[in-house]
């Protein structure tokens, strides 16, 4: 494929996740789009948990998979390097893209805002947390994350290189700041309905999950330099430490 081909690949990827990312915040906030999170004909609650736990686990599947290093070396045997995180991204866009068309309202309401204070306060969160992913994807750069820097690199004839890993800013308060604003995002809501729960639930198991192989994959790529930031910063929490294990000091011996 020409580098031309290829640029454009990658920026229609990019404008399909600017689609979906801004297509994911009306979908859960219940406005601005054709269907949100609690639309749509109410049926059979045991048919909505089967369909809408089938479109996140297909969700988790293919974001986890195709995240791995071992995939990407024999994708890549396929797909051109450059255009590897493009396709990720694309596809990534396709599976939330039918989650959003086939999802199924539950309709039972485990919590409501009883003023509008309150209401407006769960939606400035709610934003707030959209704001963090917004902001920490630039701090560990966006374009190298959504496949733009790959393919632009191609376009130029010029080599990929890893960005160094560097800590700054939501970096030094958590290690994953961008999940952080995820799950933000997804809990804070005036009204927690049964679609609502279900999704905010089993993305956050999700993400749990995921982070765990990630950081294996981190380690085993930056070695010292992340145990020691994994060890200083906390996960997800702020301020929220492993506890410090001391080794026990073995007694002076003389021979």
């Amino acid at each position: 494929m020409t580098r031309i081909a290829t640029l454009i690949y990658g920026l229609i990827a990019y404008t399909a996740f600017l689609g979906t990312f801004l297509y994911a915040i009306g979908f859960l906030f219940d406005i601005g789009v054709p269907k949100g999170v609690n639309d749509g004909t109410p049926g059979p609650v045991w048919l909505a948990l089967l369909i809408n736990v089938s479109l996140l686990g297909l969700f988790g599947l293919q974001h986890s998979i195709m995240a791995r290093p071992w995939f990407k070396a024999r994708w890549t045997r396929i797909v051109p390097k450059a255009m590897e995180r493009s396709t990720f991204v694309l596809a990534t866009c396709l599976v939330m893209a039918l989650m959003f068309w086939f999802w199924r309202p539950i309709n039972f309401t485990l919590w409501s805002a009883g003023d509008p204070v309150t209401e407006f306060t769960l939606l400035a969160l709610s934003a707030v947390g959209w704001l963090i992913v917004l902001y920490s994807s630039f701090l560990i750069d966006h374009f190298d994350l959504f496949g733009v820097r790959q393919v632009v690199l191609n376009l130029k004839n010029q080599p990929y290189t890893y960005r160094p890993f560097v800590v700054r800013s939501l970096y030094r308060v958590v290690r994953h700041p961008l999940m952080l604003g995820f799950l933000i995002a997804f809990w804070a809501t005036p009204e927690m309905t049964g679609a609502r729960l279900l999704f905010a639930g089993i993305t956050t198991a999700y993400i749990l999950v995921a982070l765990q192989f990630e950081e294996r994959d981190l380690v085993r790529f930056l070695g010292d330099d992340y145990r020691a930031y994994r060890r200083r910063t906390p996960m997800l929490i702020p301020g929220l430490r492993r506890p410090t294990v001391t080794p026990p000091v073995a007694a002076a011996t003389t021979e």
